[in-house]
Protein backbone atom coordinates (compact mmCIF):
# COMPACT_ATOMS: atom_id res chain seq x y z
CA UNK A 1 0.00 0.00 0.00
CA UNK A 2 1.25 3.08 -1.50
CA UNK A 3 1.76 6.53 1.38
CA UNK A 4 -0.90 8.05 -0.47
CA UNK A 5 -3.40 5.51 0.08
CA UNK A 6 -2.75 5.52 3.66
CA UNK A 7 -3.04 9.02 3.75
CA UNK A 8 -6.77 8.41 2.14
CA UNK A 9 -7.50 5.96 4.33
CA UNK A 10 -10.89 7.15 6.91
CA UNK A 11 -10.15 7.96 9.98
CA UNK A 12 -12.68 5.68 12.15
CA UNK A 13 -11.19 6.45 15.47
CA UNK A 14 -14.52 9.18 16.31
CA UNK A 15 -16.82 6.05 15.03
CA UNK A 16 -15.37 3.63 17.60
CA UNK A 17 -15.63 6.28 20.18
CA UNK A 18 -19.02 7.02 19.13
CA UNK A 19 -20.24 2.94 19.07
CA UNK A 20 -19.21 2.87 22.84
CA UNK A 21 -21.26 5.60 24.58
CA UNK A 22 -20.67 6.02 28.09
CA UNK A 23 -22.68 7.40 31.37
CA UNK A 24 -26.53 6.92 30.43
CA UNK A 25 -25.86 6.79 26.88
CA UNK A 26 -24.41 3.36 27.55
CA UNK A 27 -27.65 2.07 28.89
CA UNK A 28 -30.43 3.76 26.49
CA UNK A 29 -28.60 2.57 23.63
CA UNK A 30 -27.14 -0.42 24.99
CA UNK A 31 -26.67 -3.52 22.12
CA UNK A 32 -24.73 -5.26 24.13
CA UNK A 33 -25.92 -8.65 25.88
CA UNK A 34 -24.24 -7.92 28.72
CA UNK A 35 -25.39 -4.80 29.69
CA UNK A 36 -28.66 -5.55 28.46
CA UNK A 37 -28.75 -8.61 30.84
CA UNK A 38 -27.85 -6.46 33.43
CA UNK A 39 -30.44 -3.52 32.94
CA UNK A 40 -33.23 -6.81 33.05
CA UNK A 41 -32.08 -7.79 36.28
CA UNK A 42 -31.62 -4.34 37.55
CA UNK A 43 -35.33 -4.21 36.87
CA UNK A 44 -36.64 -7.25 38.26
CA UNK A 45 -34.74 -6.07 41.51
CA UNK A 46 -36.59 -3.08 41.25
CA UNK A 47 -40.01 -4.31 40.32
CA UNK A 48 -39.23 -7.53 43.28
CA UNK A 49 -39.15 -4.51 46.16
CA UNK A 50 -42.35 -2.34 44.89
CA UNK A 51 -44.06 -6.18 44.38
CA UNK A 52 -42.64 -6.69 47.96
CA UNK A 53 -43.90 -3.41 49.34
CA UNK A 54 -47.70 -4.12 48.20
CA UNK A 55 -47.30 -7.89 50.10
CA UNK A 56 -46.12 -6.08 53.35
CA UNK A 57 -49.64 -4.29 53.01
CA UNK A 58 -51.75 -7.61 52.32
CA UNK A 59 -50.04 -9.23 55.57
CA UNK A 60 -50.38 -5.91 56.93
CA UNK A 61 -53.93 -5.83 56.77
CA UNK A 62 -54.60 -9.72 57.51
CA UNK A 63 -52.65 -9.51 60.51
CA UNK A 64 -55.79 -9.47 62.67
CA UNK A 65 -59.09 -9.86 61.95
CA UNK A 66 -61.45 -6.59 61.10
CA UNK A 67 -60.48 -3.66 59.19
CA UNK A 68 -57.40 -2.15 60.31
CA UNK A 69 -55.73 -0.13 57.55
CA UNK A 70 -57.52 -0.01 54.50
CA UNK A 71 -61.23 -0.37 52.55
CA UNK A 72 -61.79 -4.02 50.93
CA UNK A 73 -61.55 -2.31 47.10
CA UNK A 74 -57.75 -1.30 48.27
CA UNK A 75 -56.96 -4.35 49.54
CA UNK A 76 -57.90 -6.31 46.46
CA UNK A 77 -56.12 -3.40 44.18
CA UNK A 78 -52.78 -5.01 46.41
CA UNK A 79 -53.23 -8.88 45.49
CA UNK A 80 -54.15 -7.86 41.86
CA UNK A 81 -51.27 -5.46 41.63
CA UNK A 82 -48.37 -7.78 43.67
CA UNK A 83 -49.50 -11.14 41.65
CA UNK A 84 -49.48 -8.70 38.34
CA UNK A 85 -46.01 -7.07 39.10
CA UNK A 86 -44.25 -9.98 40.58
CA UNK A 87 -44.97 -12.28 37.41
CA UNK A 88 -44.60 -9.88 34.44
CA UNK A 89 -42.38 -7.20 36.25
CA UNK A 90 -40.35 -9.16 38.73
CA UNK A 91 -39.80 -13.07 37.56
CA UNK A 92 -39.68 -13.09 33.72
CA UNK A 93 -37.57 -9.91 33.09
CA UNK A 94 -35.10 -11.53 35.80
CA UNK A 95 -35.07 -14.92 33.69
CA UNK A 96 -34.52 -12.81 30.55
CA UNK A 97 -31.75 -10.82 31.95
CA UNK A 98 -29.97 -14.60 32.79
CA UNK A 99 -30.58 -15.43 28.85
CA UNK A 100 -28.93 -12.38 27.64
CA UNK A 101 -26.10 -12.60 30.07
CA UNK A 102 -25.10 -16.55 29.89
CA UNK A 103 -27.03 -18.14 26.34
CA UNK A 104 -24.43 -15.96 24.38
CA UNK A 105 -21.45 -17.07 26.60
CA UNK A 106 -22.65 -20.65 26.50
CA UNK A 107 -22.92 -21.41 23.03
CA UNK A 108 -19.69 -19.23 22.06
CA UNK A 109 -21.61 -16.80 20.56
CA UNK A 110 -20.88 -12.92 19.91
CA UNK A 111 -23.81 -11.76 21.04
CA UNK A 112 -27.33 -11.99 20.65
CA UNK A 113 -28.38 -12.35 17.06
CA UNK A 114 -30.49 -9.23 17.19
CA UNK A 115 -29.09 -5.96 19.07
CA UNK A 116 -31.46 -3.51 18.44
CA UNK A 117 -34.54 -5.61 18.62
CA UNK A 118 -32.83 -6.62 22.21
CA UNK A 119 -32.42 -2.90 23.44
CA UNK A 120 -36.12 -1.84 22.02
CA UNK A 121 -37.43 -5.64 24.06
CA UNK A 122 -36.31 -4.34 27.16
CA UNK A 123 -37.17 -0.37 27.19
CA UNK A 124 -40.97 -1.70 26.56
CA UNK A 125 -40.83 -2.88 30.09
CA UNK A 126 -40.32 0.65 32.19
CA UNK A 127 -43.02 2.53 30.60
CA UNK A 128 -44.95 -0.75 31.21
CA UNK A 129 -44.12 -0.95 34.88
CA UNK A 130 -45.06 2.89 35.45
CA UNK A 131 -48.63 2.45 33.91
CA UNK A 132 -49.15 -0.85 35.81
CA UNK A 133 -47.57 1.39 39.20
CA UNK A 134 -49.42 4.35 38.57
CA UNK A 135 -52.65 2.76 38.05
CA UNK A 136 -53.24 3.05 42.06
CA UNK A 137 -53.49 7.11 41.40
CA UNK A 138 -56.20 6.60 38.89
CA UNK A 139 -59.99 7.52 39.63
CA UNK A 140 -60.99 3.95 41.10
CA UNK A 141 -57.86 3.11 41.89
CA UNK A 142 -56.26 -0.06 40.29
CA UNK A 143 -57.52 -3.29 39.19
CA UNK A 144 -59.12 -5.28 42.14
CA UNK A 145 -60.32 -8.16 39.98
CA UNK A 146 -57.38 -10.00 40.80
CA UNK A 147 -54.04 -10.72 38.44
CA UNK A 148 -56.19 -12.96 36.52
CA UNK A 149 -58.59 -10.33 35.38
CA UNK A 150 -61.84 -12.29 35.40
CA UNK A 151 -64.87 -11.24 33.37
CA UNK A 152 -67.50 -10.09 34.08
CA UNK A 153 -65.77 -7.97 36.66
CA UNK A 154 -63.15 -6.86 34.80
CA UNK A 155 -65.35 -5.51 31.45
CA UNK A 156 -67.08 -3.16 34.69
CA UNK A 157 -63.90 -1.93 36.59
CA UNK A 158 -62.71 2.05 36.13
CA UNK A 159 -59.59 3.24 34.01
CA UNK A 160 -56.88 1.22 36.10
CA UNK A 161 -58.34 -2.05 34.56
CA UNK A 162 -57.43 -0.28 31.05
CA UNK A 163 -54.00 0.34 32.55
CA UNK A 164 -53.36 -2.81 33.32
CA UNK A 165 -54.63 -4.39 30.01
CA UNK A 166 -52.27 -1.85 27.82
CA UNK A 167 -49.22 -3.19 30.59
CA UNK A 168 -49.54 -6.56 29.66
CA UNK A 169 -50.07 -5.70 26.07
CA UNK A 170 -46.40 -4.08 26.35
CA UNK A 171 -44.90 -6.79 28.54
CA UNK A 172 -46.16 -9.25 26.10
CA UNK A 173 -44.82 -7.55 23.06
CA UNK A 174 -41.36 -7.86 24.98
CA UNK A 175 -41.32 -11.16 26.05
CA UNK A 176 -42.18 -12.45 22.25
CA UNK A 177 -39.59 -9.94 21.02
CA UNK A 178 -36.73 -11.60 23.62
CA UNK A 179 -38.10 -15.38 23.06
CA UNK A 180 -37.57 -14.56 18.74
CA UNK A 181 -33.48 -13.97 19.78
CA UNK A 182 -33.21 -16.48 22.29
CA UNK A 183 -34.34 -18.74 19.70
CA UNK A 184 -32.70 -17.15 16.82
CA UNK A 185 -29.13 -17.29 18.44
CA UNK A 186 -29.38 -20.75 20.02
CA UNK A 187 -30.75 -22.10 16.41
CA UNK A 188 -28.47 -20.01 14.84
CA UNK A 189 -25.11 -19.07 16.80
CA UNK A 190 -23.86 -22.47 18.59
CA UNK A 191 -20.10 -22.50 17.69
CA UNK A 192 -18.97 -24.63 15.20
CA UNK A 193 -19.36 -28.56 16.54
CA UNK A 194 -21.84 -27.87 19.85
CA UNK A 195 -24.73 -29.69 18.77
CA UNK A 196 -27.90 -29.39 20.41
CA UNK A 197 -27.59 -32.40 22.32
CA UNK A 198 -24.21 -30.65 23.63
CA UNK A 199 -26.14 -27.63 24.62
CA UNK A 200 -25.85 -26.72 28.20
CA UNK A 201 -29.12 -27.09 30.28
CA UNK A 202 -29.65 -23.69 31.01
CA UNK A 203 -29.87 -23.01 27.07
CA UNK A 204 -31.78 -25.84 26.92
CA UNK A 205 -34.25 -24.89 29.41
CA UNK A 206 -34.89 -21.50 27.83
CA UNK A 207 -34.78 -22.36 24.08
CA UNK A 208 -38.27 -24.86 25.07
CA UNK A 209 -39.18 -21.88 27.19
CA UNK A 210 -39.22 -19.04 24.31
CA UNK A 211 -41.64 -21.66 21.98
CA UNK A 212 -43.63 -21.49 24.69
CA UNK A 213 -43.67 -17.60 25.28
CA UNK A 214 -44.54 -17.53 21.36
CA UNK A 215 -47.51 -19.87 22.17
CA UNK A 216 -48.89 -18.35 24.60
CA UNK A 217 -48.18 -14.53 24.89
CA UNK A 218 -50.89 -13.69 21.97
CA UNK A 219 -53.65 -15.88 23.73
CA UNK A 220 -53.03 -13.81 26.60
CA UNK A 221 -52.99 -10.69 24.78
CA UNK A 222 -56.33 -12.07 22.93
CA UNK A 223 -57.81 -12.08 26.36
CA UNK A 224 -57.20 -9.00 27.34
CA UNK A 225 -58.09 -7.18 24.08
CA UNK A 226 -61.70 -8.83 24.11
CA UNK A 227 -62.15 -8.07 27.43
CA UNK A 228 -61.46 -4.12 26.33
CA UNK A 229 -63.91 -4.27 23.59
CA UNK A 230 -66.58 -5.09 26.08
CA UNK A 231 -65.34 -2.51 27.76
CA UNK A 232 -65.62 0.28 25.20
CA UNK A 233 -66.69 -0.73 22.25
CA UNK A 234 -70.25 -2.97 22.88
CA UNK A 235 -68.69 -6.46 22.08
CA UNK A 236 -70.39 -9.29 23.96
CA UNK A 237 -67.31 -11.88 24.51
CA UNK A 238 -67.77 -12.59 28.01
CA UNK A 239 -70.75 -10.69 28.90
CA UNK A 240 -74.05 -12.92 28.83
CA UNK A 241 -76.69 -10.28 28.25
CA UNK A 242 -75.19 -10.14 24.87
CA UNK A 243 -74.91 -14.00 24.24
CA UNK A 244 -70.96 -14.49 25.41
CA UNK A 245 -69.45 -16.42 28.25
CA UNK A 246 -67.54 -15.13 31.17
CA UNK A 247 -66.29 -18.72 31.96
CA UNK A 248 -64.73 -18.34 27.89
CA UNK A 249 -62.36 -15.74 29.33
CA UNK A 250 -60.92 -18.48 32.19
CA UNK A 251 -60.72 -21.15 29.28
CA UNK A 252 -58.59 -18.54 27.04
CA UNK A 253 -56.80 -16.53 30.01
CA UNK A 254 -55.34 -20.20 31.64
CA UNK A 255 -54.51 -21.88 28.09
CA UNK A 256 -52.10 -18.82 28.49
CA UNK A 257 -51.87 -19.36 32.79
CA UNK A 258 -50.69 -22.68 32.93
CA UNK A 259 -47.86 -22.83 30.09
CA UNK A 260 -47.12 -19.47 31.71
CA UNK A 261 -46.46 -21.46 35.28
CA UNK A 262 -43.62 -23.25 33.49
CA UNK A 263 -42.44 -20.38 31.34
CA UNK A 264 -41.47 -19.06 35.17
CA UNK A 265 -39.56 -22.56 35.97
CA UNK A 266 -37.77 -23.96 33.14
CA UNK A 267 -35.16 -21.44 33.24
CA UNK A 268 -35.06 -22.26 36.92
CA UNK A 269 -34.79 -25.62 36.65
CA UNK A 270 -31.53 -25.22 33.97
CA UNK A 271 -29.98 -22.74 36.23
CA UNK A 272 -29.93 -25.57 38.88
CA UNK A 273 -29.13 -28.20 36.38
CA UNK A 274 -25.96 -25.99 36.07
CA UNK A 275 -25.36 -25.32 40.08
CA UNK A 276 -25.56 -29.17 41.28
CA UNK A 277 -23.14 -30.85 39.06
CA UNK A 278 -20.62 -27.63 39.63
CA UNK A 279 -20.62 -28.47 43.24
CA UNK A 280 -21.10 -31.86 43.30
CA UNK A 281 -18.11 -32.11 41.14
CA UNK A 282 -19.46 -34.86 38.86
CA UNK A 283 -21.45 -34.27 35.19
CA UNK A 284 -25.01 -33.94 35.20
CA UNK A 285 -26.56 -37.24 35.78
CA UNK A 286 -29.12 -37.94 32.71
CA UNK A 287 -28.37 -35.20 30.41
CA UNK A 288 -30.64 -36.78 27.20
CA UNK A 289 -33.26 -37.39 29.93
CA UNK A 290 -33.20 -33.72 31.09
CA UNK A 291 -33.83 -32.54 28.21
CA UNK A 292 -36.72 -35.48 26.88
CA UNK A 293 -38.48 -34.57 30.34
CA UNK A 294 -38.51 -30.35 29.85
CA UNK A 295 -39.85 -30.87 26.58
CA UNK A 296 -42.29 -33.30 27.77
CA UNK A 297 -43.11 -30.80 30.78
CA UNK A 298 -44.05 -27.90 28.01
CA UNK A 299 -46.17 -30.12 25.61
CA UNK A 300 -48.00 -31.22 28.65
CA UNK A 301 -48.89 -27.47 29.92
CA UNK A 302 -50.92 -27.22 26.63
CA UNK A 303 -53.36 -30.01 28.45
CA UNK A 304 -53.95 -29.06 31.50
CA UNK A 305 -55.39 -25.56 31.90
CA UNK A 306 -58.85 -26.36 32.69
CA UNK A 307 -57.73 -27.72 35.74
CA UNK A 308 -57.80 -24.17 37.50
CA UNK A 309 -61.16 -24.25 36.77
CA UNK A 310 -63.02 -27.67 38.21
CA UNK A 311 -65.40 -25.50 39.85
CA UNK A 312 -67.09 -23.95 36.85
CA UNK A 313 -69.09 -26.59 36.81
CA UNK A 314 -67.55 -28.83 33.38
CA UNK A 315 -68.57 -32.05 32.73
CA UNK A 316 -67.07 -35.31 34.95
CA UNK A 317 -65.03 -36.64 31.66
CA UNK A 318 -63.46 -32.91 31.60
CA UNK A 319 -63.06 -33.56 35.33
CA UNK A 320 -61.05 -36.60 34.68
CA UNK A 321 -59.12 -35.87 31.61
CA UNK A 322 -57.49 -32.76 33.25
CA UNK A 323 -57.12 -34.58 36.45
CA UNK A 324 -54.99 -37.29 34.32
CA UNK A 325 -53.28 -35.34 32.47
CA UNK A 326 -52.02 -32.78 35.46
CA UNK A 327 -50.95 -35.96 37.23
CA UNK A 328 -49.14 -37.00 34.16
CA UNK A 329 -47.25 -33.70 34.69
CA UNK A 330 -45.31 -35.19 37.85
CA UNK A 331 -43.66 -37.30 35.86
CA UNK A 332 -41.38 -35.82 33.79
CA UNK A 333 -40.72 -33.46 36.81
CA UNK A 334 -40.12 -35.81 39.18
CA UNK A 335 -37.24 -37.71 37.00
CA UNK A 336 -35.57 -34.41 36.99
CA UNK A 337 -35.86 -34.01 40.58
CA UNK A 338 -34.24 -37.86 40.72
CA UNK A 339 -31.39 -36.68 38.38
CA UNK A 340 -30.58 -33.37 40.14
CA UNK A 341 -30.26 -36.04 43.58
CA UNK A 342 -28.32 -38.56 41.46
CA UNK A 343 -26.19 -35.97 40.17
CA UNK A 344 -25.38 -35.15 43.94
CA UNK A 345 -25.20 -38.85 45.09
CA UNK A 346 -21.31 -40.04 46.05
CA UNK A 347 -20.13 -36.10 44.17
CA UNK A 348 -17.58 -34.61 46.84
CA UNK A 349 -20.28 -31.37 47.55
CA UNK A 350 -19.33 -28.01 48.98
CA UNK A 351 -22.21 -25.83 50.65
CA UNK A 352 -21.11 -22.34 49.11
CA UNK A 353 -24.29 -19.81 48.96
CA UNK A 354 -25.20 -21.37 44.93
CA UNK A 355 -25.38 -25.18 46.03
CA UNK A 356 -27.55 -23.99 49.56
CA UNK A 357 -29.80 -22.14 47.45
CA UNK A 358 -30.24 -25.06 44.60
CA UNK A 359 -29.98 -27.39 47.26
CA UNK A 360 -33.49 -25.45 49.04
CA UNK A 361 -34.71 -24.88 45.61
CA UNK A 362 -34.87 -28.93 45.23
CA UNK A 363 -36.08 -29.59 48.92
CA UNK A 364 -38.90 -26.53 49.10
CA UNK A 365 -40.32 -26.86 45.01
CA UNK A 366 -40.92 -30.27 45.65
CA UNK A 367 -42.78 -29.57 48.51
CA UNK A 368 -44.80 -27.60 46.33
CA UNK A 369 -44.99 -29.92 43.31
CA UNK A 370 -47.04 -32.35 46.05
CA UNK A 371 -49.07 -29.60 46.89
CA UNK A 372 -50.06 -29.25 43.32
CA UNK A 373 -50.88 -33.02 42.65
CA UNK A 374 -53.19 -32.95 45.40
CA UNK A 375 -54.73 -29.72 44.08
CA UNK A 376 -54.98 -32.09 40.86
CA UNK A 377 -57.23 -34.44 42.57
CA UNK A 378 -60.96 -32.82 41.29
CA UNK A 379 -62.92 -33.51 44.85
CA UNK A 380 -60.22 -32.31 46.93
CA UNK A 381 -59.72 -28.77 44.50
CA UNK A 382 -62.98 -28.73 44.85
CA UNK A 383 -63.05 -27.73 48.32
CA UNK A 384 -59.77 -26.51 48.35
CA UNK A 385 -60.37 -24.01 45.45
CA UNK A 386 -59.55 -20.04 45.73
CA UNK A 387 -58.60 -21.02 49.75
CA UNK A 388 -55.06 -20.37 51.28
CA UNK A 389 -53.88 -23.45 50.28
CA UNK A 390 -53.89 -22.66 47.11
CA UNK A 391 -52.01 -19.30 47.46
CA UNK A 392 -49.40 -21.72 50.09
CA UNK A 393 -48.82 -23.88 46.55
CA UNK A 394 -48.16 -21.63 44.22
CA UNK A 395 -45.79 -19.38 46.43
CA UNK A 396 -43.68 -22.63 47.27
CA UNK A 397 -43.29 -23.35 43.69
CA UNK A 398 -42.70 -19.42 42.69
CA UNK A 399 -41.18 -17.94 45.27
CA UNK A 400 -39.26 -21.10 46.34
CA UNK A 401 -38.58 -22.34 42.99
CA UNK A 402 -38.47 -19.49 40.78
CA UNK A 403 -36.71 -16.68 43.15
CA UNK A 404 -34.42 -19.43 44.92
CA UNK A 405 -33.02 -20.72 41.42
CA UNK A 406 -32.66 -16.95 40.68
CA UNK A 407 -30.12 -16.19 43.86
CA UNK A 408 -28.58 -19.51 43.57
CA UNK A 409 -27.99 -18.20 39.99
CA UNK A 410 -26.54 -14.88 40.60
CA UNK A 411 -24.71 -15.91 43.49
CA UNK A 412 -22.82 -18.44 41.14
CA UNK A 413 -22.42 -16.06 37.86
CA UNK A 414 -21.95 -12.79 39.69
CA UNK A 415 -18.27 -13.46 40.06
CA UNK A 416 -18.20 -13.54 36.23
CA UNK A 417 -20.49 -11.18 35.95
CA UNK A 418 -18.93 -8.43 38.13
CA UNK A 419 -15.32 -9.56 38.52
CA UNK A 420 -15.97 -9.75 42.23
CA UNK A 421 -16.55 -12.42 44.95
CA UNK A 422 -19.88 -11.48 47.22
CA UNK A 423 -19.43 -12.31 50.61
CA UNK A 424 -19.65 -15.75 51.64
CA UNK A 425 -21.05 -15.34 55.39
CA UNK A 426 -23.55 -12.25 53.49
CA UNK A 427 -24.74 -15.28 51.32
CA UNK A 428 -25.25 -17.91 54.08
CA UNK A 429 -26.99 -15.51 56.54
CA UNK A 430 -29.33 -14.72 53.20
CA UNK A 431 -30.07 -18.41 52.11
CA UNK A 432 -31.02 -19.60 55.78
CA UNK A 433 -32.85 -16.45 56.97
CA UNK A 434 -34.78 -16.92 53.37
CA UNK A 435 -35.55 -20.37 53.63
CA UNK A 436 -36.37 -20.42 57.51
CA UNK A 437 -38.82 -16.97 57.34
CA UNK A 438 -40.17 -18.90 53.73
CA UNK A 439 -41.35 -21.81 55.21
CA UNK A 440 -42.57 -19.53 59.03
CA UNK A 441 -44.19 -17.26 56.22
CA UNK A 442 -46.46 -19.44 53.66
CA UNK A 443 -46.27 -23.30 55.57
CA UNK A 444 -48.95 -22.13 57.78
CA UNK A 445 -51.16 -21.06 54.84
CA UNK A 446 -51.54 -24.23 53.95
CA UNK A 447 -53.46 -24.87 57.32
CA UNK A 448 -55.67 -22.07 56.78
CA UNK A 449 -56.85 -23.54 53.72
CA UNK A 450 -57.89 -27.00 55.01
CA UNK A 451 -59.62 -25.14 56.98
CA UNK A 452 -61.38 -23.12 54.64
CA UNK A 453 -59.93 -19.49 55.00
CA UNK A 454 -60.52 -18.17 51.57
CA UNK A 455 -57.87 -16.01 49.51
CA UNK A 456 -58.42 -12.39 48.59
CA UNK A 457 -60.47 -11.41 51.45
CA UNK A 458 -59.71 -8.55 53.98
CA UNK A 459 -61.12 -10.14 56.73
CA UNK A 460 -61.63 -13.50 58.20
CA UNK A 461 -63.45 -14.65 61.63
CA UNK A 462 -61.39 -14.78 64.71
CA UNK A 463 -60.50 -18.52 64.85
CA UNK A 464 -57.81 -17.79 61.76
CA UNK A 465 -55.79 -15.11 63.98
CA UNK A 466 -52.80 -17.05 65.52
CA UNK A 467 -51.66 -18.55 61.89
CA UNK A 468 -52.19 -15.43 60.15
CA UNK A 469 -50.34 -13.49 62.68
CA UNK A 470 -47.30 -16.07 62.13
CA UNK A 471 -47.74 -16.16 58.25
CA UNK A 472 -47.26 -11.85 58.29
CA UNK A 473 -44.75 -11.94 61.45
CA UNK A 474 -42.89 -14.21 58.89
CA UNK A 475 -43.91 -12.40 55.57
CA UNK A 476 -42.22 -9.51 57.10
CA UNK A 477 -38.72 -11.21 58.32
CA UNK A 478 -38.85 -12.75 54.30
CA UNK A 479 -39.36 -9.39 53.07
CA UNK A 480 -36.56 -7.90 54.76
CA UNK A 481 -34.50 -10.36 54.11
CA UNK A 482 -34.39 -9.82 50.36
CA UNK A 483 -34.02 -6.04 51.41
CA UNK A 484 -30.57 -7.09 53.05
CA UNK A 485 -29.58 -9.28 50.15
CA UNK A 486 -29.56 -5.65 47.59
CA UNK A 487 -28.29 -3.75 50.69
CA UNK A 488 -25.63 -6.42 51.74
CA UNK A 489 -24.64 -8.57 48.77
CA UNK A 490 -25.58 -6.93 45.11
CA UNK A 491 -24.58 -3.34 46.02
CA UNK A 492 -21.08 -4.30 47.54
CA UNK A 493 -20.24 -6.98 45.12
CA UNK A 494 -20.76 -4.24 42.52
CA UNK A 495 -19.04 -1.53 43.96
CA UNK A 496 -15.89 -3.92 44.25
CA UNK A 497 -14.88 -6.34 47.12
CA UNK A 498 -12.43 -9.25 46.75
CA UNK A 499 -11.22 -10.45 43.10
CA UNK A 500 -12.91 -12.60 41.60
CA UNK A 501 -10.00 -15.47 40.19
CA UNK A 502 -9.84 -16.85 37.38
CA UNK A 503 -12.30 -20.25 38.51
CA UNK A 504 -14.01 -17.96 41.10
CA UNK A 505 -15.54 -22.23 42.12
CA UNK A 506 -12.03 -23.84 43.10
CA UNK A 507 -12.07 -26.96 42.97
CA UNK A 508 -15.26 -26.99 40.80
CA UNK A 509 -11.66 -26.10 38.28
CA UNK A 510 -14.25 -24.50 36.26
CA UNK A 511 -17.03 -27.17 35.45
CA UNK A 512 -19.42 -24.47 35.81
CA UNK A 513 -19.08 -24.65 31.77
CA UNK A 514 -18.42 -28.15 30.77
CA UNK A 515 -20.22 -29.95 33.41
CA UNK A 516 -23.96 -29.48 32.06
CA UNK A 517 -23.56 -30.73 28.43
CA UNK A 518 -22.56 -34.54 28.43
CA UNK A 519 -18.60 -34.39 29.31
CA UNK A 520 -15.78 -35.44 26.77
CA UNK A 521 -14.01 -38.63 28.23
CA UNK A 522 -11.34 -38.16 30.69
CA UNK A 523 -11.32 -34.04 30.84
CA UNK A 524 -11.25 -34.65 34.77
CA UNK A 525 -11.49 -36.81 37.54
CA UNK A 526 -14.14 -37.72 39.76
CA UNK A 527 -12.31 -37.39 43.31
CA UNK A 528 -12.20 -40.96 45.36
CA UNK A 529 -14.94 -41.14 48.32
CA UNK A 530 -13.35 -41.25 51.94
CA UNK A 531 -14.28 -44.21 53.15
Amino acid sequence: MSTTAIDRAPDHSHEHAHNHPHGWRRWLYATNHKDIGTLYLFFSLTMLMVGGVLAMGIRAELFQPGLQLMKPEFFNQLTTMHGLIMIFGAIMPAFVGFANWMIPLQIGASDMAFARMNNFSFWLLPPAAILLVTSFLVPGGASAGGWTMYAPLSTQMGPGMDMAIFAVHIMGASSIMGAINIITTVLNMRAPGMTLMKMPMFCWTWLITAYLLIAVMPVLAGAVTMTLTDRHFGTSFFNAAGGGDPVMFQHIFWFFGHPEVYIMILPAFGIISHIIPAFARKPLFGYASMVYATASIAILSFLVWAHHMFTTGMPVTAQLFFMYATMLISVPTGVKVFNWVATMWRGSMSFETPMLFAIGFIFVFTMGGFTGLILAVTPIDIQLQDTYYVVAHFHYVLVAGSLFAMFAGYYFWSPKWTGFMYNETRGKIHFWGSLILFNITFFPMHFLGLAGMPRRYADYPAQFTDFNMVVSIGGLGFGLMQVYFLLAIVIPTIRGGKQAPDKPWDGAEGLEWTVPSPAPFHTFEVPPVVK
